[in-house]
């Protein structure tokens, strides 16, 4: 088979060998390929593996042989799933690779903001050591109020690190959970987004990025905070008004933001609508890789060779996610 991979510079070694072992005609691309060329790649391909790069109407429409998609992540956002569905090919994610994972990378940012980790080490940097003063003074995370805004896998384990661990008092905006299930992964539920944001010392997003999510976080959500609070993202970009965000840090309605995921990636030092990130000491950021572990990359080889298995062979693909988007799906799919 003819089998398609765009964003080769998330490097998937155990996967490109074993393709390739296969017999396999494996393509490589680059994040940013243009529509254009990818329409041309996938023209006689049977198998497209993607992470970031969209995968539109007019990709499928390019590619008539074409029997999966299989997203090496969890995100669903940047594939056109009706269209998909409408051509009966089949798509998948790997959602549980990572659960732990970006859920310890959530919590170290929060750490990492309560005791200014981020000034200090430059301060080291420059000056070799810094004395107590006021400037430096952090906070603890005991006794403190982290909100969850999604209780998925991910946001359960971040209530969990936060409750259990840390002592933490534990609220979850989840709209569509019980409150029993809420409280049976140590929160408690606010039915109200304003109310958990007002509340929170830390915001913690774990939520899809959907249409009913975009944007979620905007100038009234961030106004709501506490000025003393911090936000983190590990979860998508543009669950955040990120004009907002920024107005709201250099403004100091809220008191720092932990950033791993933006809209518009990559980031750059200029020329981006972010650039100005840079320069604030009250922010920390990651370049999308909360994810990226050992442990949690070998998990994500080796399931996703399990899903090309089944696309190569003709079996229907395993759909581990509850997503409705995929689960709409009806032709080429099993679930799990």
């Amino acid at each position: 088979m003819k089998i398609v991979r765009t964003d080769s510079e998330l490097q998937l070694p155990h996967v490109d060998a074993t393709l390739r072992d296969e017999g396999h005609d494996l393509v490589l691309l680059p994040d940013g390929v243009s529509e254009a060329e990818l329409a041309d790649a996938v023209r006689d391909a049977d198998l497209v593996l993607m992470c970031y790069t969209p995968i539109t109407r007019r990709i499928l429409d390019s590619a008539p042989r074409l029997k999966g998609i299989v997203k090496y992540g969890v995100g669903i956002d940047a594939i056109d799933i009706p269209a998909a569905i409408e051509r009966g090919v089949p798509v998948v994610n790997i959602p549980e690779y990572a659960e732990e994972t970006v859920a310890e990378g959530a919590f170290a940012l929060m750490i990492a903001l309560a005791k200014k980790l981020q000034p200090l080490g430059r301060v080291m940097q420059r000056d070799g050591w810094a004395w107590p003063e006021q400037r430096w003074l952090g906070s603890d995370i005991a006794g403190k109020t982290v909100g969850i805004v999604g209780l998925g896998k991910i946001g359960r384990s971040v209530a969990r690190m936060a409750g259990a661990g840390f002592r933490a008092n534990v609220i979850a905006y989840n709209p569509d959970m019980s409150e029993a299930r809420i409280q049976a992964a140590g929160a408690s539920k606010r039915d109200d987004l304003q109310q958990l944001l007002s509340e929170s010392d830390f915001v913690s997003l774990h939520c899809t990025l959907n249409e009913t999510t975009r944007g979620l976080i905007g100038e009234a959500e961030l106004n709501a905070m506490k000025p003393t609070a911090y936000l983190i993202n590990t979860s998508r970009g543009a669950l955040v008004d990120e004009a907002a965000l920024l107005r709201a840090l250099e403004a100091g309605w809220i008191a720092g933001a932990g950033l791993d995921v933006f809209a518009n990636e990559p980031l750059k030092r200029s020329g981006h609508p972010l650039s100005r990130l840079f320069e604030l000491d009250q922010v920390i950021m990651s370049p999308h890789l909360t994810f990226y572990t050992k442990e949690a990359m070998q998990r994500l080889e080796y399931e996703t060779l399990e899903r090309c298995a089944e696309v190569v062979s003709g079996k229907p693909v395993y759909v581990k996610s509850h997503d409705p988007r995929l689960r709409a799906q009806t032709r080429g799919v099993i679930f799990g």
